[in-house]
């Protein structure tokens, strides 16, 4: 399973939960515990949801991390969508341009162990988290 990658095209609602689930997979093969299972697959949620509202279309990409002795899993979301204009401002707690009870980013930068974005305005945003076991 080394190196193996999972994508999930993300174009709709229904789209989140098939990402969600093969996360909840991959972590359980992985040996997460299931209230880290819950917080990955949280994470992911989020981080489709936001593909879904704002770029309308992109794809989350599951794979094995590895560094050193460490063994988790990694999350990329990927869209082409507007980009964001401010990344600092979206990344505060609470912020939010869709007026969504979702966590936004900062809450699934508290969920993780590695927090990483990309934006380009007009030209989209890459979102790397990876989370250890």
């Amino acid at each position: 399973m080394d190196g193996h990658e999972i994508k999930v095209p993300i174009l709709s609602d229904s789209d989140i939960v098939t990402a969600r689930q093969k996360g909840r997979e991959m972590t359980s093969r992985l040996g997460f515990t299931s209230t880290d299972s819950t917080l990955i697959a949280t994470a992911i949620s989020e981080l489709a949801r936001n593909i879904v509202l704002y770029a309308r279309q992109g794809e989350i990409i599951l794979s094995i991390a590895e560094e050193e002795s460490l063994r988790g899993i990694k999350v990329i979301a990927r869209d082409e969508g507007p980009g964001i204009p401010d990344i600092e401002r979206a990344l505060e707690e609470g912020f939010s341009t869709s007026r969504s009870l979702g966590m936004g980013l900062s809450g699934v930068r508290r969920l993780v162990d590695e927090f990483k974005i990309v934006s380009e305005v007009g030209s989209g945003t890459t979102v790397i988290v990876k989370k250890w076991k």
